[in-house]
């Protein structure tokens, strides 16, 4: 678990912390958000409730909670890799937040950490994020389809 704060060109991620309930659900509320991680309430919860190598982080910007990233690091040394996973409030989008987000945690991970594999699986029709994380440098692998039920 990565318990610091991470510094980007324009954002600052900080570890969830357990004041952090309200700002959560104002997060996971946004509509552009819930259309994504399903029950706002479920997923402040799961954001709340961190498990031995998730790490998960408020995403600052001029101190004003923007959004939510987190990464889930496979340390198994045959299988080692991280995922990223993020979503930014609605206003927020679209202006290089979620890059900068998404590039600031990639670089901890591989300079930090030593991962040289990392992961994403944003939904196939989820084309704000797949082209935030194509601006970093993700590439598309394979579809995995029926991955998400409706």
């Amino acid at each position: 678990m990565i318990d610091e704060v991470l510094t980007g060109a324009r954002v600052t991620l900080r570890p969830v912390g357990a004041g952090d309930e309200a700002l959560l659900r104002e997060i996971f509320s946004d509509p552009e958000v819930a259309r994504w991680w399903g029950d706002p309430t479920k997923s402040v919860t799961d954001a709340l409730e961190v498990l031995e190598g998730e790490s998960r982080f408020v995403i600052e910007h001029d101190g004003e909670a923007i959004g939510f990233i987190q990464c889930v690091e496979e340390t198994d040394p045959m299988y080692e890799h991280a995922s990223i996973d993020i979503s930014l409030r609605s206003e927020w989008q679209g202006k290089g937040f979620g890059p900068d987000a998404i590039r600031t945690l990639a670089r901890f991970l591989i300079d930090n950490r030593g991962h040289h594999r990392l992961t994403i699986d944003p939904a196939a029709h989820n084309t704000r994020a797949i082209k935030a994380y194509e601006r970093v440098g993700f590439k598309a692998v394979g579809l995995l389809r029926n991955y998400e039920s409706d």
